[in-house]
């Protein structure tokens, strides 16, 4: 196990396998920036990100999720959840996704050994969803792609909602009503200043404290905390069903101290946080010859090195990273 400054250790990697959206939505793509997307040529090839998955398990990582942009953008993604599928030592394969072609790209996926998926759902109402997303695309495609996930047997099956002020703030008992009845794990997400491009401001944050008395007044929850210090989200559970969800709160209960992630961009860049302002480029090294010893020793200099911890400063007001990288580019 390898620690950084803070006696964090290396144990997930998060790995972006694309930085282009079928969605445009605003609090992470906005329609009205002008975007430069990645060439097929600077984009990392799956035999590539499974030789450095790898040698991130030999250093302590037993978890990976597939992230984007949206991943099922790539083509043939079933073809890298096999590769890393066949690493001995790495427990976990999952995958965020919008859920748009969820449901024709899923037998794929979990034939080839995709363990778990999460999929964003940020509101119930269609001409809000196409409002959000920035593209006249059913809702009803992202719904059965997350009921397909739960009929194939994936469990839990998640859902992320990000929840921002003035715009579904009004929908947070829908959603739950909806993931109730489906049995769906919901994650309420507090909405964060990640990369430039979103206008966010505190103003716009609905509180973790907020989330939890809208629920706590219609249903009856109690808190059952994490299960380990590197859980992203706080877990709770409803009073009558004990059925679980969580939230995520990064702006007002910041858990950089229990961070284990490591994020691997699209373009073969690692990313120590994903409020960044810069990335480690390691595809240079993967294609310059470079041993999986030297590859080892290099994620070892960054990791030993690490100290960042945007949110527990951002909370203090003592963060300093202006230029933050776009979520999309490192993935969520």
């Amino acid at each position: 196990m390898v620690g950084d400054k803070l006696g964090r250790t290396l144990r997930d990697v998060r790995i972006s396998v694309t930085d282009r959206c079928n969605f445009r939505c605003f609090f992470c793509m906005p329609p009205d920036k002008e975007i430069e997307f990645l060439q097929r040529s600077e984009l990392l090839s799956y035999e590539e990100i499974a030789r450095l998955v790898g040698v991130l398990v030999s250093l302590g990582v037993r978890k990976a999720r597939i992230t984007g942009g949206e991943p099922l953008m790539r083509a043939h993604l079933e073809n890298l959840v096999e590769k890393l599928a066949s690493i001995e030592g790495l427990r976990d394969i999952a995958l965020t996704t919008n859920g748009y072609t969820l449901d024709r790209k899923l037998d794929s996926l979990v034939s080839a050994g995709l363990k778990r998926v999460t999929v964003s759902l940020i509101t119930l109402n269609q001409d809000k969803f196409t409002s959000m997303v920035g593209r006249d695309v059913s809702l009803n495609r992202v719904i059965e792609g997350i009921r397909s996930a739960r009929q194939m047997g994936l469990n839990p099956v998640k859902v992320n909602m990000v929840v921002v002020r003035g715009v579904n703030d009004d929908e947070i008992l829908d959603i739950a009503e909806f993931c109730r009845e489906n049995d769906l794990h919901l994650r309420f997400i507090e909405f964060m200043d990640v990369g430039t491009l979103n206008g966010w401001n505190m103003d716009r944050v609905v509180t973790a404290q907020e989330i939890l008395s809208l629920l706590d007044k219609r249903f009856g929850v109690e808190e059952l905390g994490k299960r380990d210090g590197s859980e992203t989200s706080v877990r709770f559970r409803y009073r009558d069903t004990g059925q679980e969800f969580g939230i995520v709160a990064s702006v007002t209960r910041p858990f950089c101290s229990g961070c284990t992630r490591l994020r691997l961009s699209a373009d073969g860049k690692l990313f120590t946080c994903l409020f960044s302002d810069r990335g480690y480029d390691i595809k240079k090294l993967l294609r310059s010859g470079a041993s999986d010893d030297d590859l080892k020793e290099y994620v070892k200099s960054i990791w030993t090195e690490r100290e960042d911890r945007y949110s527990e400063l951002r909370s203090l007001e003592r963060a300093q990273v202006k230029d933050r990288v776009e979520m999309f580019r490192v993935g969520g």
